[in-house]
């Protein structure tokens, strides 16, 4: 889950001063002991650490937060329009407003994941109407090249190469003017890196960026690193004059350093974030969805966001018709669990929903939707439109097709009744408002206790 423990602690300290309706000066200073610590164990820079808590400890213990109607609420509300602020303040968007072909420059050190990025910037603009083309001057890196040119066929989006030997500076130079015969809008340049920075390696960089003037120099960085990744950033900025960074690997990373220390240290935005291994799991970063993240309230515009993009108005409204008369089979169950899957399985959808930090990373049995889905691929569609028929002969049989046991099937088939029972609730208006052993958690279908999902 990102941001997993730094979210944590954050969202537990938090916790504990919401429904404080007095708050002293000495109340704060624990606090900010609490999430001096949670910070400083994240691996954020220590000055960003000692400056966000000195600013924070000034608002808080203002009149107007201390004396009014609910201090404690107020508090929180200050450290969390804090951490907005330093995570960005706001979304920063991509300046694409030159004549065409603009040029994007991804640079980094190697192993940041920029090759990737690259590919996964490409998908995004090109759902938007963009037309980008790769470009693969990394010479260095074997098979960098080919990587791209694999990646690139994955998203259907050409990439542009240059026989051996021939220089970055002219590949990007050669390409961006390929880019104005053949239309594509966008060029994405896919720099070299270094295992550590060397003058060699920012020359050739600034040498591209003569080159081909870009509309933007995205640092790609490794979210995993931590501190370091601050300290990359800097130097980066101070040759290339970066106007934005990319945060590789965010779904990996269990301390957020990077991600709370870069905007601060550059002075430059935070502009995506990659948290996945698709191709599709690449977002716009959002300061204050990413702040809600880590103080334990969640970012359910963002969750809603995905389920729009997943589901058609049509598949919508069929799905409710089906809840509504009692209709809704195992057939639909497993859509509904492959629907999960592409969004990023429980994991990632319960690290969007309020008071996610306090749900343990070893309850979220990913595996238990596994099972599940095998259970159900190993009924007949008959079976599946009518689990009603499934005596004890089918459901042995069933077992020895998905390798799972009776008990499985018979821990399914239960639950599954339990949920369209609370859907028959529901949709008579009774009942709670969230379904609950949806999907992986202890209890959820195929595991032990139940998430409302």
């Amino acid at each position: 889950m990102i941001f997993g423990n730094l979210a944590s602690k954050l969202s537990e300290a938090m916790r504990k001063f919401r429904g404080k309706t007095k708050v002293t000066e000495s109340d704060v200073k624990e606090l900010m002991r609490e999430v001096r610590l949670a910070l400083l164990e994240a691996d954020v820079n220590y000055k960003v650490v000692k400056d966000f808590t000195k600013t924070v400890s000034e608002k808080a213990v203002g009149a107007s937060v201390l004396e009014g109607l609910n201090p404690g609420q107020q508090v929180v509300k200050v450290v969390n329009d804090e951490l907005k602020e330093l995570l960005g303040g706001k979304e920063a968007k991509l300046d694409l407003g030159r004549t065409p072909p603009n040029v994007i420059m991804m640079v980094g050190l190697q192993g940041a994941g920029k090759t990737t990025a690259s590919a996964k910037l490409a998908l995004m603009l090109k759902k938007q109407g963009k037309s980008p083309l790769l470009v693969a001057a990394d010479i260095y890196r074997p098979a960098a090249i080919k990587q791209l040119e694999v990646l690139g066929g994955q998203i259907q989006v050409p990439v542009f190469s240059m026989p051996e030997g021939t220089k970055p500076v002219q590949i990007a130079k050669t390409a961006k003017e390929k880019a104005l015969r053949q239309l594509n809008d966008v060029v994405i340049v896919d720099t070299a890196g270094r295992l550590e920075i060397d003058d060699a390696l920012m020359e050739e960089l600034e040498n591209i960026k003569k080159a081909v003037d870009p509309s933007e120099i995205l640092l790609v960085v490794d979210s995993m690193t931590g501190q370091n990744a601050a300290n990359v950033a800097v130097a980066f900025n101070d040759r290339l004059n970066i106007s934005g960074v990319i945060l590789s690997k965010l779904d990996s990373d269990t301390r957020g350093g990077a991600a709370l220390s870069v905007a601060q240290m550059t002075g430059k935005p935070i502009k995506f974030a990659s948290v996945g291994e698709k191709m599709n799991e690449f977002e716009t970063f959002k300061p204050d969805r990413m702040a809600g993240r880590i103080l334990g309230m969640g970012d359910v515009l963002g969750l809603i966001e995905q389920a729009e993009q997943m589901y058609t108005e049509k598949e919508a409204r069929e799905l409710e018709k089906k809840i509504r008369r009692q209709t809704f089979t195992l057939e639909d169950f497993l859509t509904q669990l492959r629907q999960i899957k592409k969004m990023g399985g429980i994991g990632k959808l319960l690290g969007m929903m309020p008071g996610a930090a306090q749900i343990r990373e070893e309850d979220i049995d990913e595996k238990g939707m596994v099972r599940t889905e095998a259970i159900i691929c190993s009924m007949t569609a008959k079976e599946r439109k009518k689990p009603e028929i499934l005596n004890a002969g089918r459901r042995k049989r069933i077992a020895a097709g998905s390798g799972t046991t009776v008990q499985d099937v018979n821990r399914l088939m239960r639950q599954f009744e339990m949920m369209r029972d609370m859907m028959k609730k529901m949709s008579n208006g009774k009942g709670p408002k969230g379904l609950r052993g949806f999907g992986g958690g202890r209890g959820g279908f195929g595991g032990g206790g139940a998430f409302p999902f």
